[in-house]
């Protein structure tokens, strides 16, 4: 591939459907005026990323893809605060310039005209990725650049579990579903209560492992009626029933996980048991700040969901592997 001065790499979703992805020669961003320049150290790749390879989440193509990214500020726009140049930083997703009253409020997740990175706008999967300056937090110095990749999603676990708080002293609590938001969820919910179990299928044994060296109890089969809180990361079928079936009567049932289509459920086990639902989409600004602060004080660790680091050239084989359950997070570092 021969890139000119002002083109880089990048992995884009040229049209609809999953067969029109390629790591292409793609231009290299320039900054706006309240934008830097960030070069992309790790993007993670999310369960998000196949649903929007599978058009069952929104995007406007073309593309540039991956939207859990971190790296260090390489230019700046002429009116963006200079500190900013050459710090480590993770990226909130969103670019929508917008005066409704959830942007207003702070909820600039909810938003009608919500323009994320890697589905609306160029994203991260690639060597250098535009972003507003108010989308910017600095990485902790014990946070290494791959691990830094997981921020967002630890932030968007921190919106639907944390604000406002779900899970009180003496919960038991269950997480259904153990892939990286799951254990996530798992790790963000021991901060509140420490009797959390994992719950998975068989297939899922070597992310029930990590979930057990993570400390977890885990399960294939939790017992009905058991848990206070239920927490479904799968975005399953069978991880929602499982989670209705094991929810204690006037438990609280938190929707984690994209399902990308409908699914046959048991709505009258909501009425029946008295549930309490609730769930939450994307992140808001508090939520990463608690991420952070989560991060600061060694409460999650994130290394053990890194399967594998690949260079954006992997994209086939990453995107085959996501498919399977043999991995849990891979990250791109665009440098290899």
């Amino acid at each position: 591939m021969n890139n000119s001065p002002q083109d880089m790499t990048a992995i884009v979703k040229m049209a609809i459907g999953s067969d029109s992805i390629s790591v292409i020669s793609w231009p290299r961003p320039v900054p706006k005026a309240d934008q830097v320049i960030v070069e992309v150290h790790g993007t993670g790749v999310c369960g998000t990323d196949l649903h929007i390879a599978h058009d069952a989440y929104p995007n406007i193509p073309p593309v540039v893809m991956g939207h859990e990214v971190a790296g260090k500020v390489v230019e700046i726009g002429k009116e963006v605060d200079p500190k900013w140049m050459g710090l480590r930083v993770a990226c909130e997703t969103h670019h929508q310039v917008c005066k409704c009253d959830f942007c207003r409020d702070g909820r600039r997740n909810l938003c009608k005209n919500k323009t994320s990175m890697g589905s609306f706008v160029d994203g991260g999967f690639a060597d250098y990725v535009a972003v507003a300056e108010e989308l910017l937090h600095i990485i902790p110095d014990l946070i290494t650049d791959h691990e830094a990749a997981l921020t967002e999603p630890l932030a968007c676990v921190c919106h639907i579990l944390l604000d406002p708080p779900l899970i009180n002293v003496a919960d038991t609590v269950l997480v259904t579903g153990p892939g990286p938001i799951g254990l996530l969820a798992a790790q963000v919910a021991r901060t509140k209560e420490d009797n959390v179990a994992v719950c998975g299928l068989e297939k899922d044994r070597m992310r029930i492992g990590i979930a057990q060296e993570l400390g977890f109890v885990t399960t294939h089969s939790p017992e009905p009626e058991s848990f206070d809180v239920v927490i479904e990361c799968s975005g399953s079928e069978s991880g929602i029933s499982t989670g209705l079936k094991s929810a204690r009567r006037g438990a609280r049932y938190i929707a984690v996980g994209i399902v990308g289509h409908d699914v046959n459920f048991s709505a009258d086990t909501i009425l029946y048991k008295e549930l309490l639902v609730s769930s939450g989409f994307a992140a808001t600004p508090q939520s990463w700040n608690r991420a952070l602060r989560l991060l600061e004080n060694s409460q999650i660790s994130l290394s053990p969901l890194i399967s594998r680091v690949e260079p954006l050239k992997n994209w086939p084989s990453v995107y085959k592997d996501l498919i399977s359950t043999d991995v849990l997070k891979i990250v791109f570092d665009p440098r290899i």
